[in-house]
């Protein structure tokens, strides 16, 4: 039976697990590896790419799958462009076949692609939180091939610079408040900080207010930015773009605080309040004091 071969970018990350869960869907034996050593460096993407391309080879692996992270995405791309096959990205399901048809995020998460992908191995990567994750039974860790050339280790991560934070983080956190343009400057993020730290939550924004220069970038919520899953996400004054929307599909509730009964975050909400943020947030945290205080 031929390997469905899963790169594995670390066994405790959820991507990566739910990248071994859809190559289960494929019916073949899975594989899931990480490369060691990749030229010294922590990320060395065409030095990975090509080590996974001989490793398909010589284990006659039937698919290729890999985390739809940025690193994942960037990977599967070079194997791609290595075999000249086509490589599908963000995929939520796949069905074997001649041709194998797989369906895939598009367009920031507005829509589902059904796409028919023709070639061998099959090239794929899984989408965040397209199935359930599952820990990873049995890793292998691979060294890197020998024949990487000079030129594969020319681009490479030669230094990490962690983001200094405080509190809980985006990508942790089960309560995220995220606030948008609507907030109307830097200063009035306070309210937000408020309720977030009654929560016990982390700050999140829009990506007008990141370009504003009101918050950092590692604050910003969307397709460009994090993307998060908490238990709850409640964006104030942000209107729903597309963008932002890519970026908490994820939560499993959503509590919406705008004054336009019409803006578009409406439609995805389990939650709405249509009112001014300004009086509304101060509102609910004076409520969560309250309860606290009886």
């Amino acid at each position: 039976m031929a390997a469905a071969l899963v790169y594995v970018e670390d066994p405790a990350d959820e991507l990566s697990q739910q990248a071994v869960v859809m190559a289960g869907a494929l019916g073949d034996e899975v594989q899931a590896v990480a490369i060691d050593g990749a030229g010294g460096t922590a990320f060395a993407p065409a030095v990975l790419a090509q080590t996974l391309v001989e490793l398909a080879a010589a284990r006659g692996a039937s698919a290729v799958v890999a985390p739809g992270s940025e690193r994942g995405n960037e990977i599967l791309a070079r194997v791609a462009a290595k075999l000249d096959l086509p490589m599908a990205a963000n995929c939520v399901s796949v069905t074997v076949g001649e041709p194998t048809t797989v369906t895939r995020v598009r367009w920031g998460g507005s829509l589902l692609e059904q796409a028919e992908v023709h070639g061998a191995p099959l090239l794929m990567t899984s989408a965040a939180h397209a199935v359930a994750a599952a820990p990873i039974a049995a890793l292998e860790t691979v060294p890197v091939t020998a024949s990487t050339s000079e030129l594969d280790r020319a681009v490479r991560v030669i230094e990490q610079i962690p983001t200094a934070s405080a509190g809980v983080s985006l990508t942790d956190a089960d309560v995220v408040v995220s606030g948008g343009r609507g907030v109307g400057s830097a200063e009035g993020f306070s309210i937000i900080e408020e309720l977030a730290e009654l929560l016990g939550g982390a700050v999140g924004c829009s990506r007008a207010v990141t370009s504003a220069g009101w918050r950092p970038h590692t604050d910003q919520v969307g397709q460009t930015g994090t993307k998060v899953s908490p238990e709850i996400y409640i964006a104030c004054g942000i209107s729903g773009a597309t963008q932002h929307m890519a970026g908490c599909k994820g939560a499993k509730r959503l509590l919406a605080i705008n004054p336009d009964g019409e803006a578009s975050i409406f439609a995805g909400a389990d939650y709405a309040v249509i009112g001014d943020l300004h009086e509304v947030v101060p509102a609910i945290s004076a409520e969560i004091r309250k309860a606290r205080a009886s």
